[in-house]
């Protein structure tokens, strides 16, 4: 029996309908945004706002008046639950320190990429504030204050940090990428995004061109100020792109959301790179500043924690005896 049957004569022969070009499977290997970042940062912050609220009757109540409370055993930083918070966040902290490590000794790179573990760093750091607020009860007097203070001055330094890095163009390593390999995943950007759009490539590159000011002798607060600017510039040219395609295709045909989704994301990287391309040395910069201001920071903060520590331990105020 033949493996297929010929066509008969006098039939036209079945075509399949035009279809628009669809973008290559390859992808760059610029580190992608996380998708599962924000989902466990949830799962962890979740649960410890929800602690705080069904504490807040306690924790808003004057000093006094929590001796006679109910939950006092429970919520004061030596009962149950606050000191179950406080360990939980020592654990926490060490383990934040282990991020530096990672980055000086590649030896520990099959733990995973410098890059995974900053996102595993900040999202637990995330969690620190609110772990700290139940150990402490809502107070920042004494000892647990200057730690719980040093603390949240860390986090705070510490996302600043991370915004900086995203803001240099990486592979998913974490591993910076050079100013060569930034202008092929463009290049190859551009062409996905063309092809998807059925556009040409001239077309593309002037729908993506966004303003530049040249910022490579600005101070730090000005070159912080037009990264944020991009940021908005970014997101106010890809609501316009949406609004312009989701009419219709620029070829007149109406554009599957599938597609739209693609073409968005594709521009959205774009602008992106090239953003962070004109800002580079200036980002190089502030992110040597950052290192060198983050440091004391997180070292008074280690001190801060580790006095805290031998206090409450010398004096026996825990369990853990």
């Amino acid at each position: 029996m033949p493996a297929s049957h010929p066509q008969p004569v006098g039939d036209p022969p079945h075509r399949a309908p035009a279809e628009r070009p669809t973008a290559p499977a390859k992808r760059p290997a610029a580190a992608p945004k996380s998708r599962g970042g924000g989902l466990a940062l949830a799962i962890i912050v979740l649960p410890l706002v929800a602690v705080n609220i069904a504490g807040a009757e306690y924790y808003l109540a004057a000093v006094p008046d929590r001796v006679r409370h109910p939950w006092h055993a429970w919520l004061r930083p030596s009962g149950l639950v606050g000191q179950s918070a406080g360990l939980l966040a020592f654990v926490v902290f060490v383990f934040l320190w282990l991020y530096p490590l990672r980055k000086k000794w590649k030896s520990l790179a099959f733990t995973g990429s410098v890059g995974k573990w900053l996102d595993v760093h900040v999202t637990t750091a995330l969690a620190l504030p609110l772990l700290l607020a139940i150990h402490a009860a809502w107070r920042s007097d004494g000892v647990i204050g200057l730690g719980l203070t040093a603390m949240l001055i860390v986090i705070a330094s510490g996302v600043a940090g991370r915004y900086l890095y995203t803001r240099i163009p990486r592979a998913k390593s974490g591993v910076e990428l050079t100013r060569d390999e930034v202008a092929t995943q463009r290049r190859e950007l551009i062409d996905r995004l063309a092809a998807t759009m059925g556009l040409s490539v001239d077309a593309v590159e002037q729908m993506l061109q966004l303003s530049h000011d040249d910022v490579a002798q600005d101070g730090v607060l000005r070159v912080i100020t037009r990264l944020l600017t991009n940021d908005l510039s970014r997101w106010s040219r890809t609501r316009e792109l949406r609004r312009r395609w989701s009419a219709a295709a620029p070829d007149g045909r109406p554009i599957q959301r599938t597609t739209l989704r693609e073409a968005l994301k594709l521009a959205d990287r774009e602008m992106s790179l090239m953003q962070q391309t004109r800002m580079l040395e200036a980002t190089h910069r502030v992110f040597r500043y950052w290192h060198v201001a983050h440091r004391p920071f997180a070292i008074t903060a280690l001190v801060a924690v580790v006095i805290h520590v031998v206090v409450v331990v010398a004096v026996g105020a825990t369990w853990l005896r």
